[in-house]
């Protein structure tokens, strides 16, 4: 099953999508210059082989819901993201106000 809700922080609006599969869910927080996500992300990917994209983008691990996502630490984030000043161990929503 695929989820799509918008969700508030700080009086932003932004998109969350849960799609849910066997044994685990991927979970995304986004807007229209970057996002969040669950463990799922390949930081690494998109720093090296899809650098030219200047995808600006955070990973927290260990979160199993959208709430958990937004209050849980960035274990890795992009160069982009880091352009930003989103840096590892910021808080999920605290990364996606970076990205208004």
């Amino acid at each position: 099953m695929i989820e799509l809700s918008p969700i508030e922080i700080n009086g932003h609006t932004f998109l969350s999508v849960s799609v849910k599969l066997p044994k685990t869910n991927l979970l995304v927080v986004s807007n229209d210059k970057g996002y969040i996500m669950c463990g799922a992300l390949d930081v690494a990917l998109l720093n090296e082989k899809l650098k030219d994209r200047k995808v600006i983008a955070g990973r927290a691990v260990g979160v199993k819901t959208i709430e958990q996502l937004l209050e849980a630490p960035l274990e890795s984030v992009t160069y982009e993201a880091e352009n930003l000043g989103i840096t590892k161990g910021m808080l999920g929503k605290d990364a996606m106000l970076k990205m208004i």
